[in-house]
């Protein structure tokens, strides 16, 4: 397998994914942000930060797989939140946690940020995801 996830000793802990991911692989998969809209750009989720989550994540897998890529396969994900504040967390992980199975994203998770800001794409976009994977 071209990834390997850990969190070495002395490194904070509990945290819902590992701290470091190391790529062996030759070929990079890089995908760009990914906001909750159907195929045909319409938004889903509106307003709902938890749902905005998953249907990202769902389209981050799309991408992934275009490239022959999955979740396994991946050494960070970079999430962009709109207005963020501790009190969003709940909804954020519950988010991830609705399409772990469905997706096969590892547990814990590959190395990740979460990264606060004013606004992206369109105003009803809460949530963005980036991923960057490693294959053989």
């Amino acid at each position: 397998m071209a990834v390997q996830l850990r969190t070495p000793e002395g490194m904070f802990t509990p945290v819902p994914y590992h701290h470091v991911a190391i790529g062996s692989g030759t070929r990079q998969v890089h995908v760009a942000g990914q906001i909750a809209r159907d195929a045909a750009g319409n938004p889903v989720a509106t307003g709902d930060l938890a749902g905005q989550v998953a249907h990202a994540l769902r389209n981050t897998a799309r991408g992934l797989a275009g490239a022959g890529a999955t979740f396994a396969d991946v050494v960070r994900l970079r999430f962009f939140v709109t207005h963020w504040t501790p009190d969003k967390y709940d909804d954020f992980v519950a988010g991830i946690e609705r399409v772990v199975e469905e997706l096969g994203i590892p547990q814990p998770l590959p190395p990740l940020s979460a990264i606060g800001v004013d606004y992206l794409f369109e105003p009803d976009v809460l949530v963005e995801v980036e991923a960057y994977a490693v294959l053989d």
